[in-house]
């Protein structure tokens, strides 16, 4: 009676010692789910931080492009292109500037005015050639305006290399505005429409990609909601 008593204790002890294994087994899995779940929740987290701030950033530079860039593009006038052809090349005078040597330092110094007088094709008109919009915005009376330095040889030496340019090349494309309120050209276009396009390029880019991240994620969490759902289901 006493042996078989034992027998059963013994029996009845593995019987819990082997339950106790497998439940420490299975805390152990769903710890480890738990883990996995979490890393995976973190990481979802942190892919829709950086899809929204992606499209964020892509907003305020669509905000900066359009204050800027696209402002100036759409308040340009010189949108016909046509041809020129050189009438007159000339330095009349010098004109007075001022740049920095460094901080707390700014000094003057002078620059030559170069002036050139083009015929338009389509109009037969007489009109002065502006470099950009720009130089017409800082000396109407000049075409080309170099960057002020403290040496002005090297000032005239660029000017007298663009002036001997044009006494060369005395035919090319130019921009005038068609309804007749600028009367003059100017050589090229600060903002045209290749410009306008690669400077939006970027910001659409990172839109997009901030969309597709956010996209992404969401669809995967709703598939693991899915998948999860028919497990469930199927128990």
């Amino acid at each position: 009676m006493f042996i078989w008593t034992s027998g059963r204790t013994s029996t009845s002890y593995r019987h819990d010692e082997r339950r106790n294994i497998y439940q420490k087994i299975r805390d152990h899995d769903l710890l480890d789910k738990r883990k996995t779940v979490t890393a995976l929740k973190a990481g979802e987290d942190r892919a829709i931080l950086l899809g929204l701030t992606m499209m964020v950033c892509s907003i305020m530079m669509y905000f900066l492009l359009g204050i800027t860039l696209l402002r100036s593009y759409m308040q340009s006038v010189w949108t016909e292109e046509a041809q020129c052809t050189l009438l007159n090349v000339s330095i009349t005078e010098t004109f007075n500037c001022s740049f920095s040597c460094g901080p707390d330092c700014g000094k003057t110094s002078q620059y030559p005015c170069l002036q050139v007088y083009v015929n338009l094709t389509s109009s037969g008109q007489k009109l002065l050639l502006y470099h950009t919009e720009e130089t017409l915005k800082l000396n109407s009376e000049c075409s080309y305006i170099p960057k002020c330095g403290k040496n002005y040889e090297e000032s005239m030496s660029l000017v007298n290399v663009i002036m001997e340019n044009f006494r060369k090349y005395q035919r090319f494309s130019c921009f005038y505005d068609p309804q007749g309120v600028q009367k003059n050209v100017i050589l090229t276009k600060l903002y045209n429409t290749n410009v306008l396009f690669h400077s939006l390029f970027w910001p659409t880019c990172m839109m997009i990609g901030g969309i597709a991240i956010v996209a992404m994620v969401k669809l995967t969490q709703y598939l693991s909601f899915l998948c999860e759902r028919i497990q469930r289901i199927n128990r």
